[in-house]
């Protein structure tokens, strides 16, 4: 390798990341969801204040706290990460694989496998090939994602495609698919392999979704749903299903964390794409605005379009379908969203979702990790707009 990657190689296993490590899942700003408040939620305007207002009163991440009760399971799975991305013949293979997966990020997906896993009592060591399982189907996806949208920014970082080339990283995600089949195999567990292996099939359809609908103003609210379930849903639910599978737990209790993962991953998509206008590069790790200049059509714009006028839509046409963006467009964009309330819809509709994740956790043993879970859902969709 070179100087400049061989640097890089080396920071990413000698320092990890930072205090801002995924700050796509963590955000800017801290949230408490209401502990013992069962009053009714208000709607649409009257609740997203409420909601507001319980985000100042954050004493706890959620995210850390499951790091924290599930050190040992999580040391354990990046042990196994970092010997199962080795390559003997082609060193490029975890040169590049490193850049990503030691950018310090969170583990969120392998945490809910370990999670269900041990909510539903499972005491063998088979949930930890499962989770990084699913770290190296997700990392994939994200190498070959770079190269789609031809970003030069992830997790606040140079891209490994920026870095290195496109062929290397949709090859090396390559590998980590084929990585992540062997994983997913060695339990003996068909159930478990259709689980992870379907998901990684639903994936790649909802990227191809994505690519066939990009720029593409005849995108509805189904299909946009549809999309996000592929490229982030299905993982999370695959994840947690996967967990309570391997502990052998009973049907009802492998649907309930099933429904959770999914919820929860769309929760999280919506929270995502709506910090694409309203974040800062710093806290998202991106570009704030990638969205909008790569023409991708996320719920904030859906709602937007809904009630544009003939004028506003012709501004839509521009920008997205035709790709003519100039300068001040992405500010008259957020005007229009501010305008007709969409970006408060997209946080009420993630709300509504993240409730829909809490409820099936009902189903579920009561206990920390069950509870954690629950904050999770909370804390998902209560980043900074």
């Amino acid at each position: 390798m070179d100087v400049q990657n061989e640097a890089v190689y080396i920071l990413a296993f000698e320092q990890g990341g930072d205090e801002g490590d995924e700050r796509r899942v963590v955000g800017s700003e801290e949230f408490l969801h209401a502990n013992g408040d069962t009053s009714p939620e208000p709607a649409g305007r009257d609740r997203v204040a409420r909601e507001c207002e319980r985000g100042r009163m954050l004493t706890g991440d959620p995210l850390e706290q499951l790091m924290s009760r599930l050190g040992t399971d999580l040391d354990a799975v990046n042990r196994l990460i970092r010997e199962r991305m080795a390559s003997e013949h082609a060193p490029r293979i975890p040169e590049v694989t490193a850049h990503l997966i030691e950018a310090g990020g969170k583990r969120i997906r392998p945490l809910l496998t370990v999670a269900a896993a041990r909510i539903c009592g499972y005491e063998g060591p088979h949930h930890l090939g499962l989770a990084a399982t699913v770290e190296f189907i997700h990392t994939a996806t994200l190498l070959h994602d770079d190269v789609v949208d031809e970003s030069s920014q992830r997790r606040g970082r140079p891209t490994a495609n920026l870095l290195w080339d496109n062929q290397s990283s949709v090859l090396v995600g390559d590998y980590l698919f084929a990585r992540a089949f062997q994983l997913m195999v060695e339990p003996g567990n068909l159930k478990v392999l259709s689980i992870l292996s379907n998901a990684a099939a639903v994936i790649a359809e909802g990227e191809v979704l994505q690519l066939a609908k990009a720029r593409s103003l005849d995108m509805d609210e189904a299909t946009y749903m549809q999309v996000i379930r592929g490229k982030t849903a299905a993982l999370f639910a695959a994840a947690c299903e996967a967990g309570a599978e391997i502990a052998g737990a009973d049907a009802m209790h492998a649907a309930a964390l099933r429904d959770y993962g999914n919820a929860l991953g769309i929760s999280f998509q919506i929270a995502d794409d709506l910090l694409d206008y309203g974040g800062k590069s710093a806290q998202l790790g991106k570009n704030t605005g990638d969205d909008f200049r790569e023409g991708k059509v996320t719920l904030p714009v859906l709602y937007a379009l809904e009630a544009a006028a003939e004028e506003e839509r012709a501004f839509w046409t521009r920008v997205i379908e035709t790709g003519d963006q100039r300068d001040g467009d992405l500010e008259q964009a957020l005007a229009l969203m501010q305008r007709h309330g969409a970006l408060e819809s997209t946080r009420a509709r993630a709300l509504d979702i993240s409730a829909e994740a809490k409820a099936r956790l009902e189903d579920l043993p009561r206990g920390e990790l069950t509870s954690l879970l629950s904050d999770l859902a909370d804390f998902v969709v209560s980043r900074v707009v």
